[in-house]
């Protein structure tokens, strides 16, 4: 028989921590028009991973060659990196790299 690991169930920061407690308090309710909210939050979520928009933009060689870098490490090509860090920076999650 397999154990469970409960770690597995550890919250990862504050907001998955609150998330799980508002859960297990009863606090959500069922939406009213499922069928809907779900085609809405569908569309949303396509609208947001569409990419139709190129650019063109100058870096200087380092810079390029660092991101190229950064992308053979993260397992991404080096666009989707660009345009993740972007993403990020827009949203505020974007962190400071701690020293």
């Amino acid at each position: 028989m397999n154990k469970i690991n409960k770690k597995a169930f550890e919250p990862m920061d504050k907001e998955e921590s609150d998330l799980m407690k508002s859960l297990e308090n009863n606090e959500w309710k069922p939406v009213k028009d499922l069928k809907q909210q779900k085609k809405a939050a569908v569309e949303a979520a396509r609208n947001t991973l569409n990419k139709d928009k190129r650019i063109n933009l100058r870096l200087s060689q380092k810079d390029f060659h660092q991101i190229k870098i950064k992308a053979v490490e993260e397992g991404i090509p080096y666009q989707t990196l660009i345009s993740s860090i972007i993403h990020k920076y827009l949203n505020g999650s974007l962190l400071p790299r701690q020293q």
